[in-house]
Formats: structure tokens, sequence, C-alpha cells
């Protein structure tokens, strides 16, 4: 056995994640010892102002690293020693790994989206783009998709104000022409106009069923990725592949951000192709509960 690690997840009702399982098949195959621990702020009926007292403890225990998912990804950030440059930019961290002392933070959701998007969906027009959802998981599909080259993004949510913030910290980073927020009155016509369609609200989830918005929105000239992965097909994608449409489910993000994130704390390049494998029997053998879409 080359080496051991102990890693956890923490956040709110993760019983049912896939991110433990993912990561210690992998790691079997890796010939690796690894222990992957569930820290759920629920069952441990703790406050989310003491997450960064779980943090520390983590890190004092010996932990190689720790996942991090909602409603904790923003909490931890001002108690790391330091942070990557897509941590910092989304203000939000995903994983930590402890190394010599000191507590590190990255965000594996923004390239995770990324590595998934160009593998499901290679040459597809990227000239306006319109991202439905501007929380944490839509704010790191959309710093992946101007990194790759989205001309123009059109972000929406029921939140105007939480769009506004989103588009002003993308302009920041990418220039003020590349993006701007809409209202979801808004919708229908800047669909109409785009070529594509980045969802990342809970809609489609196990514990939310059904669309954001009327499928009489869709059609055939756009192209749709799916944040949810659990279900993998949701009603979203379901209407969009009747129409035509190009698609990716959320599954390749899930399983690239735990890839990322598994490197991170081993240090051992993982096989993505046997996680991609893993995590559709995964898919297959646990059922779609509620709290299972949340995040990591």
């Amino acid at each position: 056995m080359r080496s051991r690690h102990l890693v956890g997840l923490i956040g709110s009702g993760i019983g049912p994640s896939l991110t433990p399982p993912l990561h210690e098949r992998e790691a079997a195959q890796q010939d690796l010892g690894y222990i992957y621990e569930r820290i759920d702020v629920d069952a441990l009926a703790l406050p989310l102002e003491r997450v960064p007292e779980l943090v520390r403890a983590a890190g004092t225990l010996g932990f190689s690293g720790l996942n991090i998912t909602h409603p904790c990804k923003q909490l931890v950030v001002e108690h790391l020693d330091e942070l990557s440059a897509d941590a910092q930019a989304l203000g939000a961290v995903n994983t930590i790994v402890f190394r010599d002392g000191r507590a590190l933070g990255y965000n594996t959701d923004l390239p995770g989206f990324q590595r998934s998007f160009v593998r499901g969906l290679p040459d597809v027009a990227t000239g306006r783009v319109v991202l439905l959802g501007a929380g944490g998981a839509g704010a790191a599909a959309a710093h992946a998709g101007l990194s790759l080259g989205v001309g123009r993004l059109v972000v929406a949510d029921s939140d105007l104000d939480r769009a506004d913030a989103l588009v002003t910290a993308l302009r920041v980073r990418y220039g003020r022409d590349r993006a701007s927020a809409r209202r979801m009155d808004d919708l229908r016509d800047e669909l109409a106009r785009a070529d594509g369609l980045i969802h990342a609200t809970p809609t489609g989830m196990a514990a939310h069923p059904g669309m954001a918005f009327p499928a009489a929105f869709l059609h055939p000239d756009l192209w749709v990725a799916e944040i949810v992965y659990r279900p993998l097909e949701t009603e979203l994608l379901r209407r969009a592949r009747e129409l035509g449409c190009p698609t990716l489910d959320g599954g390749g993000m899930a399983v690239f951000q735990a890839a990322l994130s598994f490197e991170l704390f081993t240090g051992v390049e993982p096989d993505v192709d046997r996680m991609l494998r893993h995590f559709a029997a995964l898919t297959e053998e646990t059922p779609a509960l509620p709290a299972a879409s949340r995040g990591a």
C-alpha cells in the first residue's frame, strides 16, 4: 500500500453524498489507504458558525484534507491560510488541503465544469450563453464559461441583486462587455437568441422536481448544460433532448471536481475515465435522495 489518507466532507444533509465512495473506489484501485468521513453539521446539531472549528480540528487530527459543500463553502474562506486563484475569485472553497501546518483552500468546481464542458460539448457555439442561477455552482460555471471563451454571458436569477453581484465580479476578471444581469421576466427573449443555456438552480433535484421555466422557452438551436447530477436526467434535459438539443448532464462536473480534489489530497493522479465509470455505477446503486444533489 503506497500511502494512507484520512479525508472528510463537511456540509449539511450529506448522508447520501456519492463523493466518499467515489474517492474510496479510486483509492482502492490506486492501492492507497483511504478513509473518507462524512462530517454532517445537521447530524452533529452544530451551528454553522462553528464550522471553522471543525476545519481546525481536522488539521490537528492529521487529515490530509477536506471537501466542503453547502452551506459552508463561503464560511471557511476567511479561516484558511492561503487561497488558490479560483477560490479567491469565487469567494468559495470546496477543497481544503492540510500541508506543513497550513490550511490551503481550493475551488475544484470551476475547473471541474470546464473539463466536463470541453469533454461533453466540444465545438458548440458560445457567442451568447444564458446562465440561470447565480449561486455557488452558478458562479463556478460562469467563471468556467467565460474562461473557455463565451463571448457574452447573460446571468438570470430570481434574486436580481445576486445576479448583479455575480456580474460585477465577472466584469472585474473578464471585462465589462462579457457579462450582464437580467430579470427572470426576460428569460424567454434571452433564450430565443442564445446559443446555449447553463442551468444552475436547484430545480430538477429529487427534492425540487420539474423545470425552472416553461419548456416552451427551449428551441432546437440551443445547447443545454445541467449542474444537477441526481437524477442525471432532469426534466430539463429530457425535454431538451426531445427537441434535439445537444445536452450535458451534471455528472461530469461532479466527477471532475472530485478527481481534482483527490489529486490535491494524495498527490496521485486519478484515472478519470475509471472514476466516471464508478460514478455511473454508484448512481445506479444509490437512489437519488433529496439531499444528495446539494453539492459534493
